[in-house]
């Protein structure tokens, strides 16, 4: 059964840009790569999806979400996962990013598990930054929050055709 995940996109408005607030996920495997993502995780069984991507907000960022979260809808990554997100208007110090950590044997087949961050680092983008960062499925979300600013006359158009 494909999995699902949800996630909450922090987003700033400076200077009529958009300015989304990615993650860089931790631990051996992404630490020479420049791949940046939304703040999100997989829900639970029986968990409301609103409910699960403020969970993981909190768990990978150390940050407080704030409500009002506007639906910016789903999108289906390339291995199958369905991904939900939100996003919610406000501000932080990316430097003071806080994330759970996780476990994995390391180095592969040494028998030793070591703890690492679920995200190593945090910054803000802009949407032409993201789009060079992000893959394809997660675009989509920035995407949909940039159509939704420009609509509201909050942001200059920026969006590639």
């Amino acid at each position: 059964m494909p999995k699902v995940s949800a996630g909450l996109l922090l987003y700033k408005i400076v200077d009529r840009e958009l300015r989304v607030l990615l993650v860089h996920l931790g631990g051996p495997l992404w630490a020479k790569k420049d791949a940046w993502f939304i703040p999100k995780g997989e829900v639970e069984p029986g968990e409301n999806l609103e409910s699960a991507a403020a969970r993981e907000f909190r768990e990978e960022t150390g940050f407080e979400p704030r409500p009002p979260f506007i639906p910016l809808g789903s999108v289906r990554n390339k291995s199958g996962k369905t991904i939900h997100a939100w996003a919610f208007e406000g501000d932080c110090d990316p430097a003071a990013l806080r994330s759970g950590t996780f476990e994995m044997e390391w180095p592969p087949k040494s028998g030793k598990k070591q703890s690492f961050p679920e995200a190593d680092r945090a910054a803000f983008h802009s949407v032409a930054e993201a789009a060079a960062k992000m893959t394809a499925a997660e675009l989509e979300l920035v995407k949909a929050l940039q159509r939704r600013c420009e609509a509201d006359g909050r942001v200059q158009p920026s969006l590639p055709d």
